[in-house]
């Protein structure tokens, strides 16, 4: 079957070429997520704190900086 011209479905993890987290930051890079923090680091300076974030959907937990989180609700 020549595939040339045709729409094809695949998954992010099979992409071989460029690395498949350069792929997810050109198409989601700027996407908002929102998940419940889970811990923070004990730093005693608050420009190098970070948050233990737990989002739905994600097998681990995520790191992030705390100046880089952009909004809070409860």
């Amino acid at each position: 079957m020549d595939l040339k011209n045709h729409t094809v479905n695949f998954r992010i993890c099979d992409i071989f070429y460029p690395d498949c987290q350069q792929i997810l930051f050109q198409l989601h890079g700027n996407d908002v997520l929102q998940g419940q923090v889970v811990d923070l680091s004990e730093s005693g300076v608050v420009d190098g704190s970070f948050v233990e974030v737990h989002v739905e959907g994600l097998a681990e937990h995520l790191i992030v900086p705390l100046e880089r989180i952009l909004g809070v609700s409860e």
